[in-house]
């Protein structure tokens, strides 16, 4: 048996999810097939567990607050790693359902359960069973990678540490990007002795320069030991353990056993198993998918966005894409996604939001800029005596008075910045900020009570 649709996607997560919907709503025929389960990786294992994970990680810390307010909890708190996983757990199967039976089946989108392979311009292969369709869109994402190196297959990817069985005394979070940084303040915060190495100088390359400087030292408060400049060199089985070789600046380090290693290296595009290079979808230097402003291949009729084709790789960012997408395609009304001025936020302990562009790439750009920067405590934390300190930075074009980049390093850091986001979108000046009447005692405010540049 065929069937025929007007739009088949192969990847049931956020991007492929969103597309499928919104062209299904516009009176296409579309059908989604989704391999492993319906949410994707910020579903299943990204974003929502890893925010639920995060969420837990800091009650540890605020118990310990609470004598500052007056309150007098009676025991000794003590934390449950399998009440926590078994929570989780029971949210992504509540969500995966919501995804099934509340928005794709609704919409009219037909399921299909399966792996897809493409084997021709129009068709593809679904388990043995043959699909065609005048649009095809791959929505694969990626995966997490591991290093080349002896014993890597001893190490966890946050794919596994979503399914960690036992909670770790200690481990090693290899890595200095979103998800390193995010599990070392987890981890530390649940419990766990954390050591966070990573090969750079700083941990979020591309980052603003204060806001690194800031979060590094606020995570070696916290109790995290960072280690720069280290490399990886085996790692081993060892009693009870893990252990790890590892150099310094080149030089040769004291092996070291921990409990667990979470490499956490960089993702990579699903683009394997996919008949991609029968059909001729070509991919670039990374792996990626290459699409054109229209997320046509080189392949016409043949689609693909979100983390498989490596512009941005973010939830809203593959959301967005979607939206872009039907909007030219099913719509008649051709837009490319913009890319500019993407908010982001980092759920590490403390948190960080930003937008815009860094100090450095502002001035690299041209521009000439003055910097407003504020540091203290939160409110919050003053009562308890937490040692804690906010960053919150503004770097402005001076000749044009725009704001050009916004970094915050603090508690909520991702409910401040998206509403921040918006105004920066549209071009806010520093007279905006200045305009603007705080409210008080936020944290927030100071951002738009920040008068005097700091260079």
């Amino acid at each position: 048996m065929s069937l025929h649709y007007d739009l088949f996607v192969i990847g049931g997560g956020s991007g492929g999810v969103r597309a499928s919907r919104m062209a299904a709503a516009t009176g296409a025929k579309v059908g989604i097939a989704e391999s492993y389960r319906w949410g994707g990786t910020c579903v299943i294992r990204g974003c929502v567990p890893k925010k639920l994970f995060s969420y837990a990680s800091h009650v540890g810390e605020d118990l310990h607050d609470v004598a500052g307010y007056g309150w007098s909890l009676g025991g000794t708190p003590s934390f449950d790693w399998g009440k926590l996983m078994a929570a989780k757990n029971k949210e992504i199967d509540r969500l995966e359902s919501v995804y099934e039976n509340n928005v794709l089946a609704p919409a009219g989108v037909a399921l299909h359960r399966g792996t897809a392979k493409l084997i021709g311009p129009n068709s593809i292969d679904l388990d043995g069973q043959t699909i065609t369709a005048d649009k095809i869109l791959i929505a694969v994402g990626g995966h997490p990678t591991r290093l080349p190196i002896p014993g890597a297959e001893l190490a966890m990817t946050s794919n596994e540490l979503f399914e960690l069985q036992d909670f770790p005394d200690s481990m090693l979070v290899y890595g200095s990007g979103y998800i390193a940084v995010e599990f070392a303040g987890i981890m530390q915060g649940l419990g766990a002795d954390v050591t966070l190495a990573f090969r750079a100088d700083k941990m979020l390359r591309g980052f603003d320069e204060d806001l690194r400087d800031h979060l590094t030292q606020m995570m070696i408060n916290k109790g995290v030991t960072i280690r720069p400049y280290t490399t990886l060199e085996s790692l081993a089985q060892a009693a009870g353990g893990i252990e790890v070789a590892w150099q310094e600046h080149g030089d040769a380090l004291e092996s070291q056993r921990f409990d667990q290693v979470l490499m956490a290296t960089g993702r990579r595009p699903n683009t394997h198993n996919l008949g991609l290079e029968a059909v001729g979808v070509a991919l670039n230097d990374k792996g990626a998918i290459e699409v054109d402003h229209h997320f046509e291949t080189s392949v016409p009729g043949i689609y693909a966005l979100g983390d498989v084709i490596d512009r941005v790789q973010l939830t809203p960012v593959a959301l967005g894409e979607a939206m872009a997408f039907v909007d030219t395609h099913f719509k008649g009304k051709p837009r490319r996604m913009d890319y500019a001025t993407i908010a982001t936020a980092v759920f590490s302990d403390p948190s960080v939001g930003t937008i815009g562009l860094s100090e450095d790439e502002a001035r690299a750009q041209g521009y000439e800029v003055e910097i407003y920067r504020s540091t203290g405590r939160a409110m919050k934390y003053i009562l308890p005596d937490r040692n804690e300190k906010m960053l919150m930075k503004l770097v402005v074009c001076k000749e044009t008075d725009r704001v050009l980049g916004l970094h915050y390093v603090g508690p909520d850091a991702g409910e401040i910045v998206q509403g921040f986001a918006v105004a920066m979108k549209m071009g806010a000046s520093k007279a905006d900020f200045d305009a603007t009447v705080g409210i008080h005692p936020t944290a927030a405010e100071e951002l738009v009570t920040m008068r005097t540049p700091a260079a």
